[in-house]
């Protein structure tokens, strides 16, 4: 459907935003959105707000049949009011993890988009929120292809990976100590010596046997 409407449309410069009338291709939603625009934190804002009062100033006029209606009209009234929503709430949230300051990150955008449509499907309108690992369609393909378990790292808070940081930390500076040193080796030597864990096993079988 895309390709099938940019071939009808002429070429031509940016629209100022003023002379916007509705939510078309024209209006600048799929003109090019430079790649630095979508993936700066500051661009990021900008491109909600041109984007969503677009979508809300759309006029409500009688929906076209989806069967028989243009690309462009199919764009516009069944595609462009759900999406724009949808990549507005993204970039947010996107925002909120980092993902314009990190290379990596937990966030997956796929999984939160799934999520999001999933919910704010009209046909779901009076049932409860559900989780994206929850949706029943999510839910049958992830046992046919398992995901990877998420690296500790990028679970971890920034306060949480801190803590941790620094216990192991504190841990190495007590274990170079001189005296703690010589205390394990000491408790080393002393279980070579007498071979405690022999000892204990031999307790424990005796207490066993009883």
């Amino acid at each position: 459907l895309l390709s099938e409407y940019e071939a009808e449309q002429p070429q031509f410069p940016d629209v100022p935003e003023s002379k916007h009338g509705s939510v078309s291709l024209e209006s600048g939603i799929l003109q090019p959105l430079r790649m630095q625009q979508l993936y700066s934190a500051p661009a990021a804002d900008t491109v909600v707000q041109q984007l969503v009062p677009i979508a809300e100033a759309a006029p409500s006029p009688e929906p076209p049949d989806p069967k028989t209606c243009s690309s462009r009209e199919y764009l516009e009234y069944y595609i462009f009011p759900v999406l724009l929503p949808a990549m507005a709430e993204l970039l947010h949230r996107a925002k909120k993890e980092k993902c314009f300051e990190r290379k990596r990150t937990k966030f997956i955008a796929c999984d939160f988009l799934t999520e999001w449509l999933y919910n704010k499907n009209p046909k779901r309108k009076d049932e409860s929120f559900t989780e994206f690992f929850s949706i029943p369609f999510v839910n049958d393909w992830l046992k046919d292809h398992p995901r990877p378990p998420i690296p500790l790292s990028l679970l971890l808070s920034e306060e949480e990976a801190s803590i941790v940081i620094q216990s192991f930390w504190r841990g190495y500076r007590v274990r170079c100590d001189s005296e703690i040193q010589e205390l394990r080796q000491w408790q080393k030597q002393l279980r070579e010596d007498k071979n405690i864990i022999e000892r204990v096993k031999e307790f424990w079988t005796k207490q066993e046997a009883k």
